[in-house]
Order: C-alpha cells, then structure tokens, then sequence
C-alpha cells in the first residue's frame, strides 16, 4: 500500500536583516532601508503595503532609539515576508527592561500613541524578549485577503 502524494506549493520566505545606530538617522535610515527591500523584493513603493509597512517600521524604530537606547549599542530591523501572505517586521533593541505598552496618555500627553498607530496597522503585535539581551517588537501584515487582527497576547 502506498500513500497518497500531497502536492504543496512552495513557500520561499525572504529574509532582511540590518542593525542601524540608535539614534534619528538610524531610525530613518531603518525605514529608508525597509521600503528599498521591499521594492527589491516586488512590492512597490507606492504599493499599500509598502507604505504601511514604513509607518510601522518609523514607528517601531524611533521606539527603539528613543526609548530602548543603550549608549554603544545598536538595533536592528528585521524584515520577513512571504509573498502574497505576510509581511513580519521586527525590531530590537538592547533594553528589555522597558516593555512599550499602547496606551494614550491624555489628549496633551507626550507619549503613547505610536502604539496605538501600530496596533491599528497591524493585523498583530507583540512585545517578545531578545535572546541573550533586549527585546523585541514585532508588527506583522497579513497579505491574503481577509485579515484577522489580535491584540497583543494572543486575545
């Protein structure tokens, strides 16, 4: 007897990986540096995702080199995606002491709402620790149609 043969299209996940100082220049650098390799990868810089995408990569960056700078140390972007399904960005810093949370802080606060931006944006979010120091936050696009999108944790 003999099993039946399953037939799966292949998935090819591309792989973007740059640590960028933490500082302004690096945190637009990062973002400068996420839409060219989209555009290298197909996605057009016109395109909704790749602007989407730029908005949760500034976001994200500028957190890291605004609150999870270490003097001497970088950050880094990583970019995942899988045509046509997801888009994955992550960005770390070394600080993992400092878990960002979104959560406006007043109509005159001066914090708070890049996250809240983020959770907009994405279809997820979360905050993961960074082995051996730091952390990171991920933003993930669902590309397929029909997102569903979760809060941070799972919920």
């Amino acid at each position: 007897m003999t099993s039946p043969v399953t037939r799966e299209v292949p998935v090819t996940v591309r792989v973007f990986a740059q640590r960028f100082s933490s500082t302004p220049r690096g945190a637009r650098l990062a973002r400068r540096l996420a839409v060219l390799q989209l555009d290298r990868w197909g996605v057009p810089y016109d395109s909704e995702t790749s602007e989407t995408a730029a908005l949760l990569v500034a976001e994200l960056a500028a957190n890291a080199v605004t609150h999870g700078r270490v003097p001497g140390r970088d950050c880094e972007l990583t970019l995942s995606y899988t045509p046509g399904l997801l888009l994955r960005v992550d960005v770390s810093d070394t600080r993992g002491e400092r878990r960002p949370a979104a959560v406006a802080q007043g109509p005159f606060g001066e914090g708070g709402r890049g996250l809240l931006l983020v959770e907009a944006l994405a279809s997820r979010w979360a905050v993961l620790d960074r082995v051996p120091v730091g952390k990171t936050v991920r933003a993930e696009l669902d590309l397929s149609p029909g997102p569903a999108r979760t809060r941070p944790g799972g919920s």
